[in-house]
């Protein structure tokens, strides 16, 4: 069916990971490790509770919810630290319509394993007149590249973007890599979050296939 998967791979190179031997055959008659994971390390889903917001939890989104048609903003060689503005969605200013989703390709993946330190410090992140502009086309999934939609080491820009987004119902996925193995402008988006309860956030598996 075309399925591309657009997440990264847990290991113990991931910030946020420990994966630690268990059991093991020759001893235990079986393989098997534990996982402590950090509920926004690697490719994730953001719920409101992650920043204060009325909204589910991580647990209690729906599968109408995480699925849906999204259409892919090309943003490819995007500089360092750069704000994403209205202006940047070309024709996708005029196309987005209400209930889309949006998915926009950086590159910046390329930095996870390559340049932690720039993929976090550096992220090109979604300027406040953008998020407020997604409220208002009331878009359904925004998923980035970066490990965040703002800026990781600026609390001040980095709350207010969640929240202006959080109360348009927005969905936040993070994190998300493999854009380059995607042809099309328009695809059908599935986000599936590990189901814990209460979560605040989760690990997701992200895929995307052309429409039918």
């Amino acid at each position: 069916m075309n399925w591309i998967d657009l997440t990264q791979t847990i290991s113990n190179a991931m910030p946020g990971v420990e994966l630690r031997d268990s059991k093991n055959l020759e001893t235990d008659g079986w393989n098997a490790r534990n996982l402590d994971i950090y509920t926004h390390a690697g490719t994730h889903m953001d719920a409101p509770v992650h920043f204060g917001m009325p909204g589910p939890t991580i647990d209690q989104f729906t599968y109408d919810q995480l699925t849906g048609y999204a259409r892919i903003l090309d943003l490819s060689g995007i500089k360092p630290s750069a704000l994403i503005d209205v202006g940047d969605l070309g024709i996708l200013e005029k196309e987005l319509g209400v209930g889309d989703s949006l998915i926009i390709k950086t590159g910046w993946s390329r930095y996870s394993e390559t340049d932690p330190k720039i993929y976090r410090d550096q992220l090109p992140r979604i300027s406040v007149g953008l998020a407020h502009w997604l409220v208002r086309k009331r878009i359904k999934i925004l998923a980035v590249e970066p490990p965040s939609v703002a800026d990781v080491n600026n609390l001040e820009e980095v709350t207010r973007i969640h929240r202006i987004l959080f109360s348009g119902q927005i969905i936040i996925v993070e994190g998300i890599c493999n854009l380059e193995s995607v042809d099309w402008d328009t695809v059908e988006l599935m986000v599936f979050p590990l189901k814990i309860k209460d979560g605040d956030g989760a690990p997701a598996r992200v895929l995307v296939k052309p429409l039918s």
